[in-house]
């Protein structure tokens, strides 16, 4: 049909040609330009409604997601809502290949095919052992000399503790790696080190294992959150009308 292989078969293996990859990825945009035109369908009904697919990073999503969830609920009653927890460069990716249609993140991506708002500021704490928890918060050189628990790489949470205790391109000799905010709360209940959390992530992490949080009195790390969604999106004011709404929900 195409007058040109498509597929190259190996002993165990079969790949995409040149023309395959071609062809493949010439299937997605027009995939992505049917599904933007139901979007632009979508926006003009008014409210709302149907299928919406969030993503949302894993230092959110378990601390946050619940009023997002309450908050779209209550002011789309007909919106079905998809999630898909994932990192920040594979919600971009999905993003962009179309498979979902917003997403939850730190900011700045700095993507120009993406448009993103600020939805709020929040500040990271210091978890440390119950007995250190009378010492003086340790100031971001002290902690380049501690045993410092981070993310996995990957995790946008992780580069930006880093860049907060100011280790540049150099990684601390001390590093110990967690794949989770629960994981690395757990770390330091056990004695293996420090770590930092956002504040949003305190009240779940905390509750149930012994280690104390400081808050920094000076120029205290923190980041943005934010939502992002493709430029050609049709529904793009409504996707405005969800932050808001989510924004607000923070707020309250």
């Amino acid at each position: 049909m195409f007058g040109t292989p498509l597929i190259e078969r190996r002993t165990r293996e079969i790949r995409l040609t040149p023309m395959g990859e071609r062809l493949i990825e010439k299937a997605r945009h027009i995939l992505l330009a049917v599904e933007e035109l139901d979007d632009l369908i979508r926006a003009s009904k008014g409210p709302l409604a149907g299928r919406l697919r969030l993503g949302i990073i894993p230092t959110v999503a378990p601390y946050f997601l619940p009023t997002v969830i309450e908050s779209l609920s209550r002011s789309f009653p007909e919106l079905d809502l998809n999630l898909r927890e994932a990192v920040t460069q594979t919600l971009i990716d999905d993003l962009q290949g179309g498979r979902i249609d917003l997403a939850i993140v730190a900011l700045p991506i700095s993507e120009p095919s993406l448009t993103e708002i600020e939805l709020f500021e929040e500040k990271f704490v210091l978890v440390r052992t119950l007995e250190d928890a009378d010492k003086p918060v340790p100031s971001r050189k002290n902690l380049q000399t501690m045993r410092l628990l981070l993310l996995q790489e990957g995790h946008c949470f992780r580069d930006q503790a880093l860049s907060f205790c100011q280790f540049g391109d150099s990684r601390p000799s001390a590093l110990m790696e967690g794949s989770s905010l629960s994981t690395l709360v757990q770390m330091v209940g056990a004695g293996l080190g420090v770590t930092l959390i956002p504040e949003m992530a305190v009240e779940l992490e905390a509750r149930s294992v012994n280690v104390s949080i400081a808050r920094f009195p000076d120029s205290s790390p923190s980041r943005t959150i934010g939502m992002v969604w493709r430029k050609t999106n049709p529904l793009s004011e409504q996707l405005k009308q969800i932050g808001a709404i989510i924004a607000s929900a923070r707020q309250s």
